[in-house]
């Protein structure tokens, strides 16, 4: 099949990309290649991908909406998994126009385009964030999530609205990932696993927010790429009969997944697991929570186990390690 791999030479698009062009597959990734962290770490991403005689990059921004719409028409794409934005949630508190040109000006671009070329499938991400305030554990997708702590939860929150309604208005199926801190190799400068691990490696001091009590549900890449691959190809049906009205499905070919390792861990394990992988004590500030954050996330993930048989399986100490030691190798450090 063709596929559009949006936010391709990004953390998890770049591994998407590369595990359906290793199926066979023929892709075609964009991204805008900003600066929001380091060019040249997409750029090296990107070069791994550029080996693959079944893919092509494509540098458009997602709220260009004649290069997008020209890009639909031109490739006539199978099924479409959309994985740009701008993504931290605290970046949003500085700049937030800048989250809402990417990340519901470019879902929109993105919905418009799978509507007018007959797309299968879109599937899109969206982020344990939409569950804001909420303290119930865990969290479940049928938990209304009405208290987004941030602009960038926000716009997810709104993504998965759009989608519904393209659902429900055109029959266009779709599904939301709602991603658990999702962390491995490659991953983003402006993540913890980065910057702990840069601090550490550097004996600088590292920032621990809500003094090393917040807990995450922290998912290795592997396990996200294989969530997201398998569940493009279970493409959901419309249901007249479904009295459902919970916030994650309905009549409409439209769902909404947690996709999560399950398994919450304090920030302080995270760091400890870091530390035993470098060789190296981290030299801590603790700090109070920060606006945006939230104490807890968690994920039920029962539907995604009925959609696809799978569950997130690293644990923390093997996905810690395969982190530090691509960083090492990285950097040269």
């Amino acid at each position: 099949m063709k596929f559009l791999v949006t936010g391709a030479a990004g953390f998890i698009g770049s591994f998407v990309a590369k595990s359906l062009c290793e199926s066979e597959h023929t892709v075609v990734g964009i991204d805008n290649l900003n600066d929001y962290y380091d060019p040249k770490l997409k750029q090296s991403r990107l070069n791994r991908l550029n080996e693959f005689h079944n893919f092509t990059f494509v540098k458009l921004d997602l709220a260009d909406r004649l290069g997008i719409a020209e890009l639909f028409t031109s490739h006539q794409f199978d099924r479409v998994i959309h994985l740009a934005a701008q993504a931290g949630v605290r970046y949003s508190l500085e700049n937030p126009l800048a989250y809402v040109d990417s990340n519901l000006v470019g879902m929109a671009t993105i919905l418009e385009g799978c509507r007018h070329n007959d797309v299968e499938h879109l599937v899109y991400a969206s982020s344990s964030s939409v569950y804001g305030m909420n303290e119930k554990m865990p969290f479940s997708e049928s938990d209304p999530v009405d208290h987004q702590v941030s602009l960038y939860a926000a716009t997810k929150k709104s993504n998965e609205l759009m989608a519904h309604t393209y659902s429900h208005l055109y029959g266009l199926p779709t599904t939301g990932l709602r991603f658990f801190t999702v962390y491995g190799p490659w991953g983003r400068p402006d993540m913890a696993p980065f910057l702990f691990t840069d601090a550490i490696i550097k004996e600088e001091v590292i920032k621990v927010f809500n003094h090393g009590k917040m807990m995450r549900d922290f998912t290795y890449i592997d396990d996200i790429v294989e969530g997201i691959v398998r569940i493009q190809d279970v493409i959901p049906q419309k249901d007249e009969s479904n009295k459902n009205s919970e916030p994650s499905s309905g009549r409409a070919p439209y769902r909404v997944l947690n996709i999560g390792n399950n398994e919450p861990i304090e920030l302080k394990t995270f760091i400890q697991a870091i530390e035993t992988a470098i060789g190296k004590v981290a030299k801590k500030q603790y700090l109070p929570m920060q606006d945006g954050d939230v104490p807890a996330t968690y994920a039920d993930i029962a539907k995604l186990q009925n959609a696809i048989g799978f569950k997130p399986k690293t644990e923390i100490n093997f996905g810690i390690q395969k982190f530090v030691d691509w960083y090492r190798n990285y950097y040269s450090v």
